[in-house]
């Protein structure tokens, strides 16, 4: 077949023309164009912009792009006039063959949001073939015996053009032997046939010289011709002649090279040689049909030589000719028609139409993630594709036309449980058996600030000592952010709140990067016990999301307070005079000393010392209660003047320590020295009758008290014991004690030996007081340490309770010791 380019007469403009005018149309909502074929590259194929209802701008702003099914891009865009325009070159016959119909589908792809639509291009044939002979000549011999009406097919011109362009009809110059008659085969294709119209006469003529003529029913008409010379043969006047004229064959495209496909048959009346026949392939048969197919000569069984493809040629003609072994050889055609049938052996593709786009966690259901299409080469049922996705993704495949779908959410997407979808689509066509293909679509989700920072603890406990340096760490603290990115990147800050009336962020400064508190001074244990600090740890998201906790700050006491004198009291002056009389005995008491320490626990555990002494042998300072008492009798040759320095430690570390100077003056005749002075004191000792009064209802009060508390306390302690290591109860609380005087909690650790006990009461003229029994954890021992008294009556409540609560051993004093004048 030869191609003639660059045809450009008036004829073919006239024709462009006609196919512009009617260029485009829209069936069943797709966009159609009509072209001719051969058009200068640069040609104008439509207005696409208009057509889509799209602006100018838009083909910028939104990407547009044409995307070809065929192998080349025919077709682009031009952008300033948003018109579809010819990229290059279109034969139609190279495109579609010999199809009727010429159609090249485009996808036209537009993104912001990703859109799809389909637009068609239809290629019309223009007259741009002429029709060709494979051989320019062609041979016939005829034996002179050969009967009137006798037809010999002849070669096929070919025309690759389609319609009223393609081959229309034969001619055949002059003979009076011959004549022409054209067969049209099944599948439409025009055969021409040499007729004998009367027998030959080699004598007269051996060789006859026509010349055939192929005309198409384009305008102009083009031909093409071929010399047939006919040989007149004499002698052999039989012609081999076939069962059948035309043999049907099916045969599957999956067969084996040498598969049998037919036995054919012919049979020729004359004897001897000019009776056998011997079988072949017709001169002109294709070479894509001698390559897939063989015939034994001696036989006529023919088979499969090569490997079949219903994809590429879903059947085949073939001629066939009979010879005998006379001379002249005299043939009979027939013609084997071989049908493949389709085999599912194609299995489906899957085609990305566009790039998968990143998803939004909080983006819609609905919402394009990808556009595809799949396609199977296979034909009928083989050929018929079904998509899938895995059943427990978030997406979900929405067809749109002609197997294209598009890749939309169908759930919740959580970028925090997962930041990435493999999507593996499985596509499966309808064959026996199925086959499957499946291609995997990267997704990935943005993060969205759906997640407020998290710390680690709802609240922080923080144990500072007191009389720390400023700027030190109190506590750092952490959040975490199951975001990502700036959404996960966390600022720590201190929400404003007040401690004793002064704004917190006086006390402390906090860095926003990690979560570090720091101090801003020094913090004293007497002034400030404990305090709260409300952090906020805020990402950077947008809008930004925050959580709190709480920081409770504990100050820890450190021994920075020595021991103060309360008795002798400063305002008796720095030396402090007391008398005794000379008749006293042992064990006499001459004063007592009173001093207090502000810190607590073991720091404020005060005891007493006689440093220096007129005469040490006749004095003797109690360790604990403070009080000074005749070691022996007064004598007549002690001195009538006696002098005591008195030392007060604490039990902190390092420790704290004050002293108080007694001048004693012994005198005859004096009865009640203590009571003379005392009666000189302030206000308060002219109520010491009542005070002791109080003093000894209160204990009986309290003992009967404590045996009923540590009764039923003891039953709780004993049901909890496994579960908790800790027994506490508050005595209001209990049925049948109703004291509105009172609010005494008793606190004390029952994992093991006794460690600590804690005794809160209250009354209604008092804020609140503290006692408590703080039990060495050094030793098996137990010590006890008091603090802070706030009344005579409240310390002593303190001892019956823990003396009928606790062994005799857990004491490290006697109970003598306490004085029933404190």
């Amino acid at each position: 077949m030869t191609k003639r380019m660059g045809y450009r007469d008036w004829g073919w403009l006239a024709l462009w023309w006609h196919h512009f005018f009617l260029l485009w149309s829209t069936i069943d909502g797709q966009t159609r164009y009509t072209i001719p074929e051969e058009l200068k590259q640069g040609s104008v194929v439509g207005n696409l912009a208009k057509d889509l209802g799209l602006g100018l701008s838009e083909i910028f702003d939104r990407k547009l792009r044409v995307a070809s099914e065929a192998g080349k891009q025919y077709f682009s865009v031009d952008a300033g006039k948003g018109e579809l325009v010819v990229n290059e070159r279109i034969d139609r016959e190279t495109l579609c063959g010999q199809s009727a119909s010429c159609v090249l589908p485009l996808q036209v792809v537009i993104e912001n949001p990703l859109q799809l639509y389909r637009i068609e291009v239809e290629i019309r044939d223009i007259n741009d073939n002429s029709p060709t002979f494979l051989t320019k000549e062609q041979a016939l011999k005829i034996a002179e015996s050969t009967v009137a009406g006798v037809r010999f097919p002849l070669e096929s011109a070919e025309d690759p053009d389609v319609g009223s362009n393609s081959l229309k009809s034969y001619t055949i110059s002059k003979d009076d032997c011959f004549s022409l008659k054209v067969k049209e085969l099944r599948n439409g294709r025009k055969v021409p046939e040499l007729v004998l119209e009367k027998p030959l006469d080699r004598e007269k003529k051996a060789v006859h010289q026509l010349l055939l003529t192929a005309l198409d029913g384009g305008s102009p008409v083009r031909s093409g011709t071929s010399q047939i010379t006919i040989t007149v043969l004499d002698v052999n006047d039989n012609i081999p002649v076939f069962e059948k004229s035309v043999y049907k064959v099916s045969i599957s495209e999956n067969s084996a090279k040498g598969t049998f496909i037919v036995k054919l048959k012919a049979t020729d009346k004359d004897d001897g040689q000019n009776g056998e026949v011997k079988y072949s392939f017709g001169e002109h048969t294709p070479e894509s049909v001698l390559s897939t197919f063989d015939i034994v000569t001696e036989t006529g069984n023919m088979f499969l030589k090569g490997k079949l493809d219903y994809e590429t040629a879903a059947n085949f003609e073939i001629d066939i000719t009979a010879k005998d072994k006379g001379i002249p050889e005299m043939e009979g055609h027939c013609s084997v028609q071989v049908e493949v049938v389709d085999l599912n052996d194609n299995a489906p593709e899957i085609v990305l139409t566009s790039q998968p786009s990143p998803v939004r966690e909080d983006a819609p259901s609905g919402t394009v993630v990808a556009l595809i299409s799949a396609r199977d080469l296979d034909s009928t049922n083989n050929g018929n594709v079904t998509l899938q996705l895995p059943r427990h993704y978030p997406f979900k495949l929405k067809p749109s036309f002609s197997n294209n779908y598009a890749v939309v959410t169908s759930g919740v997407l959580d970028r925090e449980s997962f930041s990435e979808y493999n999507i593996e689509i499985t596509a499966t066509d309808s064959g026996s058996p199925p086959l499957t293909t499946k291609k995997t679509i990267p997704v990935s989700i943005i993060d969205v600030n759906d997640n407020p920072p998290k710390f680690t603890q709802s609240s922080y406990d923080v144990y500072l000592k007191e009389n720390g340096l400023p700027g030190s760490t109190l506590s750092s603290v952490s959040a975490s952010d199951l975001d990502f990115g700036d959404n996960a990147k966390i600022s720590y800050s201190i929400l404003d709140s007040k401690v004793q009336g002064v704004s917190v962020s006086s006390y402390v400064y906090m860095n926003s990067d990690n979560g570090s508190i720091y101090s801003m001074h020094s913090f004293d244990y007497e002034t400030l016990k404990e305090f709260q600090i409300l952090v906020q740890a805020k990402d950077h998201g947008s809008p930004s999301l925050s959580s709190n906790a709480t920081v409770h700050v504990f100050i820890l006491d450190q021994n920075d307070n020595a021991p103060a004198v309360i008795y002798p009291s400063a305002a008796l002056g720095s030396l402090s005079h007391q008398k005794m009389p000379r008749s006293a005995k042992a064990g006499h008491l001459v004063t007592k000393v009173t001093a207090v320490d502000a810190d607590s626990g073991h720091n404020a555990w005060i005891s007493y010392k006689l440093a220096e002494a007129t005469d040490a042998s006749l004095f003797n300072v109690n360790l604990y209660t403070g009080e000074v008492r005749t070691k022996r009798a007064v004598s007549e040759q002690d001195d009538s003047s006696q002098r005591l320095l008195i030392e007060i430690k604490d039990d902190g570390e390092p420790v704290q320590s004050s002293t108080v100077t007694v001048a004693i003056l012994v005198e005859d005749g004096l009865q009640e020295p203590i009571l003379d002075l005392r009666q000189k004191a302030p206000e308060p000792g002219k109520n010491s009758g009542r005070i002791t009064l109080y003093l000894i209802l209160s204990l009986a009060s309290v003992s009967m008290l404590s045996l009923v508390t540590f009764f039923i306390l003891a039953v709780k302690c004993v049901r909890n014991s496994r579960s908790s290591g800790s027994c506490c109860m508050r005595l209001d609380d209990l049925d049948g004690y109703n004291n509105p005087n009172r609010n005494l909690q008793i606190q004390l650790n029952t994992d093991g030996p006794i460690k600590y006990v804690e005794v809160l009461g209250g009354d209604m003229l008092s804020q609140s007081q503290s006692f408590r029994s703080c039990l060495s954890p050094m030793s098996e021992f137990s010590d006890f340490t008091f603090v802070k008294p706030s009344s005579t009556t409240d310390f002593k409540e303190m001892i019956n309770v823990l003396d009928a609560s606790l062994p005799d051993s857990a004491w490290t004093f006697e109970s003598q010791q306490v004085s029933s004048e404190w």
